[in-house]
């Protein structure tokens, strides 16, 4: 489904909608030097949690990527579901939460095998990020989708595109 062909859905509704099962994230932070650092970061459950344009992941306060997200707030999230031919890109702005009340609403017991101390840890913390514009690429799932559209791309001498590329604003 492309953003044209449900103008009822929001850009967030498009947007959770694209990331809703891919759990993992590679977050892109600044060091001090500048350097880009990515890591992988869990995406706390956007089917249990209502989406309003706010990503959560739990990190140790004491983590280097809470010193770089306090130092330059601006972060990159990179999704992917490869099987789907599903990427998608999510830039917004990164603070630390230490909100125990929202802890204990998104903790699960398999977050201990990370967190070892539990949700009583005093280091233990979120990190939001405030989304402000998102971009995904989808081609059609599967080798088989993948391969006829561009067979039907040459066999038509049409320069469509294999796939779309949809930007959200939020």
């Amino acid at each position: 489904m492309s953003k044209h062909d449900d103008d009822k859905k929001t850009d967030q509704q498009l947007l959770s909608e694209k990331i809703k099962d891919i759990r993992i994230a590679m977050m892109t932070t600044a060091e001090p030097d500048g350097t880009l650092h990515s890591r992988p970061m869990a995406t706390q459950d956007l089917k249990a949690l209502e989406f309003d344009g706010d990503l959560w992941f739990f990190t140790h306060a004491s983590a280097p990527k809470v010193d770089e997200v306090e130092q330059h707030q601006q972060v990159n999230l990179s999704y992917s579901k490869p099987d789907a031919n599903l990427f998608v890109t999510v830039s917004g702005t990164a603070q630390l939460v230490r909100d125990r009340d929202k802890i204990k609403q998104i903790w699960k017991p398999m977050y201990k095998a990370w967190f070892p101390n539990g949700e009583d840890d005093p280091d233990l913390a979120l990190l939001k990020v405030h989304v402000e514009n998102a971009e995904y690429w989808d081609a059609p799932a599967g080798k088989v989708g993948l391969f006829a559209n561009i067979i039907k791309g040459i066999a038509s001498n049409t320069q469509e595109p294999v796939g779309q590329d949809v930007k959200l604003d939020m």
